[in-house]
């Protein structure tokens, strides 16, 4: 089955690619801080190197409303 694309549009094509870029993308686990984070599936993000599995965004390994409870969670502790 041939891959689907954006059709119509230099700038959806644009945006298609940046998400997809960011989705191949490895990130640092927060456990052991290798870049060694992959995503597995959607939402679920697997750490090469020490085995570590997180959930995160579909796209992203850490997303914008995850980041804000994290700094929320970060004030209540001190």
């Amino acid at each position: 089955m041939a891959k689907k694309s954006i059709r119509y549009g230099v700038s959806l094509r644009k945006r298609e690619a940046a998400v997809i870029k960011q989705q191949k993308a490895r990130y640092i686990c927060d456990t052991c801080g290798k870049d060694a984070v992959k995503r597995q599936g959607t939402g679920i993000w697997h750490c090469n190197y020490c085995n570590a599995t997180y959930a995160g965004g579909a796209y992203s390994f850490h997303t914008a409303a995850g980041e804000v409870v994290s700094k929320i969670l970060g004030r209540k502790s001190e």
